[in-house]
């Protein structure tokens, strides 16, 4: 990201995250830093003009209207020439997601324990570090639930880390899809830097472009807006007995998701939290283990 450019400082609610970058990112923003409530967006500055405020302005007031929530507040400035890659991967440690599982950066030196299953994601600038509440989320409940042979897929896959950690967890293989260009070259690269592509295929598209059905385990790290009408998809792709593992949600979205679920037959089992999120597990009803948690 050389020279100078618009820093475009937006604070809203997390929920709101991976939607307003997707957008940004659409509008031609080139890189994005997450932190507490706020999203730092940039852009090169002979790529800025008039028009694109507005645009931007009319893009964060129709997004605030459809999640019913006040405006979104919205800083612009100018910045210098900076090395823009340096700064951000100083950011990015290695993070202990569970007592086994590490997520970690080729750049970052790591001294695993024994028994460690180390995670190796280089993400991109552009989309996060994959180091989210909703991931870590994620992978507890995936630890909790993965079986040697299993048959994954992974809904929304970004780096890919999910489909990844399965794989280091005894999956026989996973699949990864997510709609992204980005997510789609980034999860190839991190499988291959974890040396599971022989077990761990990527693909672009949504969930349509998912023939296969069976799946042991199926997960959605989205937002709830996207995953509730997708439900009835996971289930027609779900073994009779299978597992589904959703994230991305708030704690206030329980409630709605787990009415969704149960329109399925499918009820929640499991469920873990973290600050404001929560990731949940469901099975069919008729599967239900009868010591199992709600």
């Amino acid at each position: 990201m050389p020279g100078s450019f618009i820093e475009v400082v937006v604070r809203t609610e997390p929920s709101l995250f991976d939607e307003l970058i997707a957008l940004l990112h659409a509008a031609g923003f080139q890189g994005f830093w997450e932190e507490d409530r706020t999203v730092r967006a940039y852009i090169a500055e002979d790529l800025w003009s008039a028009a694109l405020s507005d645009s931007l302005h009319s893009l964060l007031s129709s997004l605030a209207y459809s999640h019913s929530l006040p405006p979104i507040d919205v800083t612009i400035g100018s910045l210098q020439d900076r090395n823009w890659n340096e700064a951000w991967e100083a950011t990015i440690v290695p993070v202990r997601v569970t007592g086994k599982i590490v997520i970690a950066p080729t750049w970052h030196p790591i001294h695993p324990e024994p028994g460690d299953i180390v995670l190796t994601i280089d993400p991109k600038m552009s989309f996060g570090t994959g180091y989210h509440e909703t991931t870590r989320l994620m992978l507890r409940l995936l630890e909790k639930e993965i079986r040697t042979g299993m048959r994954m897929l992974d809904v929304g896959t970004g780096t890919g880390v999910l489909a990844i950690a399965a794989i280091k967890l005894g999956a026989a293989g996973a699949i990864g899809i997510d709609t992204d260009e980005w997510s789609f070259t980034n999860a190839g690269e991190n499988i291959r830097l974890n040396h599971v592509a022989d077990r761990c295929l990527v693909r672009r598209g949504d969930i349509d472009s998912v023939g296969e059905t069976g799946f042991d385990l199926i997960a959605a790290n989205i937002q709830r807006n996207v995953i509730e009408p997708m439900i009835p998809a996971l289930v027609d792709r779900l073994a009779p007995a299978g597992c589904l593992l959703l994230s991305g949600l708030l704690l206030g979205d329980r409630d709605a998701i787990a009415q969704k679920l149960s329109a399925a037959r499918l009820g929640i089992f499991t469920e873990e939290s973290e600050n404001e999120w929560i990731a949940v597990g469901a099975r069919p009803l008729s599967t239900q283990r009868t010591n199992t948690r709600i």
